[in-house]
Order: C-alpha cells, then structure tokens, then sequence
C-alpha cells in the first residue's frame, strides 16, 4: 500500500514522501496514529492544501523537542532491581521502567519515545536512545544494580564481580592443603 507520510518515520521517510508500506503496517500503525494517508489523488490535493501548516507544526514539535533534550542528554538514571549472584536480573528492565524514571526528572516521555532493541536482563551502566521527536533522539545511561552502593561502584566505571568468582578464587587456595593432609594419611 503507497501512503503518503504526515512526519518523519525512521527507516522509513520524511515528510510528505509517497512510500510503499506493508497493508497490516499502514491499517494497524501509520493510519490509526494519523502518521500517514493513503497515497489516493484527494489525499496528495490535501496534502499540497495543508503542507506548509504541518512542516510549521513539525518545526515547532522540533525545537521544543531540542530544548529539552539540552537538559536529558548524557543524564544517568539508578534503577535497582534485583539480582542473582550471576548479575541476571530476576526479570528485564523494560522500557516502560526507563519512560517511568527519564520522567521524575521532570521531562515526561512515553514508553513508545524509549528505543531499546531488547530488554535489558543484566546488572550494569546500558547506553539508550530516546527520541524525543523524529529528528531528535539522545541518549541515557541506565545504572541498573542491586543496591545504591553497586550503583555508585558502577558510575564511577568499575564493575561488579558475580558471587561465584571470589569463591572460584579462594577454592584452589583451600584445596592445596586438603590435598597434603591426604597424602600424609595415605602413606602413613
């Protein structure tokens, strides 16, 4: 199906380029949304009516979407979760949680402006982009940890070791004598 875009769709156009799109795509996301119009000769006559109103609403959506991102970009947010001694998350930060603390600062964005490819499953600082309009995305770091003391570790650029390695260590340690202590017994 050609439709014809009302903004800047990533990976897809700019406004006002006729693109040819999947039906389930136009009819389930683009239509609905009001992101698009089939490409019919009454919707191309509309367009050419209305374009100069919306490229001045997608202007002023814009620099608005650039002032805020002045104050948003580069921030780090804490989010504490927990965890197993392997530093998997009991669970996934979602970009639901990310929306949710990109807000309390006082920006307030939907899930939808979060573009995380997948969710996040393990403890760590994780780069994310959020687009704050289509030609503005910026980037967040989420600290995800156990507590405010692995989160404070984690800023700084250390990491966090998982509970198994410092006994991996130790064990060899332990076994040396063990293993002396049975071969005195045995030649005894």
């Amino acid at each position: 199906m050609d439709v014809i875009l009302l903004e800047r769709i990533e990976k897809l156009g700019h406004i006002g380029d006729v693109v040819k799109v999947k039906d389930g795509f136009a009819r389930n996301f683009l239509l609905p949304q009001r992101k698009a119009l089939r490409a019919t000769a009454e919707n191309k006559q509309r367009f050419e009516r209305d374009k100069e109103t919306l490229f001045k609403a997608n202007a002023e959506r814009k620099n608005q979407a650039q002032s805020g991102a002045g104050k948003l970009d580069g921030t780090s947010y804490v989010l504490l979760r927990q965890a197993s001694e392997t530093l998997q998350l009991y669970g996934s930060v979602s970009a639901r949680d990310i929306a949710d603390a990109v807000s309390t600062s006082g920006t307030a964005i939907g899930k939808q402006q979060v573009r995380l490819d997948k969710p996040i499953k393990a403890l760590g600082v994780h780069d994310v982009r959020v687009a704050l309009h289509p030609e503005v995305v910026i980037t967040v770091k989420i600290n995800v940890a156990r507590s405010a003391e692995e989160a404070e570790i984690q800023a700084k650029g250390g990491t966090i070791q998982p509970a198994g390695a410092e006994r991996d260590e130790a064990a060899p340690a332990e076994a040396a004598p063990e293993s002396g202590a049975d071969e005195t017994a045995a030649s005894a």
